[in-house]
């Protein structure tokens, strides 16, 4: 039987998600967790994979099981008193077997979070900037950004994925208070580092160091050295997922 399990996790002390030799992820952890408590080796398939430093509000991978004989409240209830506190398991729930955490996904929101004045209490989860931006122009690009597909312009360079293309059905920056914001973006899918570079390339507008007609060439040209810098990865959150 085939299982979705949704949880969340603050990615501080992680390499990112996917299992890697060189550092903990979640998903390392994840398994250990329901390997250890269903006793059985249990590998779990996520919806995407998020990079070092970078959080889950919601996160959904799927498992499998021969025998299903648990009960999901309680699997949850030992679970969330096994694993770390910096992740925590929502729900778990049977699927149909075509059912695929990742490949059924319709799609993905992300938020990135800035601020502009210092405060002791955002500095985890949030991007001081200290420089003026126009968020009016950079919401423009958001709407931009929306009549393209080919995004190889903000795909991290040498990464082994098939195809470039996305499909982004809302991107805009979304003022919280006087000197807080955060950008939400919305797709079928991501690139690796996609995002981050897409951040990076819009507060280039904001601070006019790119004006709108540059931020099309930029998306045209295909070239990752063409866009702005890869924001940091502690204040990017993978939002929502829908199927």
């Amino acid at each position: 039987m085939r299982y979705f399990i949704t949880f969340s996790y603050d990615g501080t002390n992680y390499h990112g998600w996917q299992i890697q030799p060189n550092g903990v992820s979640v998903q390392e952890k994840l398994q250990w967790a329901l390997s250890t408590l269903l006793r059985e080796e249990i590998v779990v398939t996520g919806a995407g994979r998020t990079d070092a430093g970078v959080h889950a509000r919601m996160m959904v991978a799927h498992f499998e099981m021969e025998d299903g004989s648990f009960d999901d409240k309680d699997l949850v209830y030992k679970l969330n008193r096994l694993l770390p506190q910096d992740i925590a398991v929502k729900k778990i729930e049977p699927v149909s077997d075509d059912m695929h955490a990742r490949f059924s996904a319709t799609s993905r929101t992300y938020h990135y979070y800035i601020h502009t004045a210092k405060n002791p209490f955002l500095r985890a989860y949030s991007c001081e900037l200290h420089y003026p931006l126009d968020f009016e122009k950079m919401n423009e690009a958001g709407r931009l950004l929306t009549g393209y597909e080919d995004f190889g312009a903000f795909c991290k360079a040498h990464s082994d994925v098939k195809t470039t293309l996305c499909h982004v059905t809302r991107a805009e920056w979304i003022q919280t208070g006087e000197t807080t914001w955060y950008f939400e973006i919305t797709a079928n899918r991501f690139l690796r580092n996609m995002v981050r570079a897409v951040v990076g390339t819009m507060i280039d507008v904001g601070r006019g160091k790119l004006s709108l007609e540059d931020f099309c060439k930029v998306i045209e040209g295909k070239k990752r050295s063409d866009a702005g810098e890869s924001m940091p990865g502690n204040a990017l959150f993978l939002e929502d997922i829908k199927y």
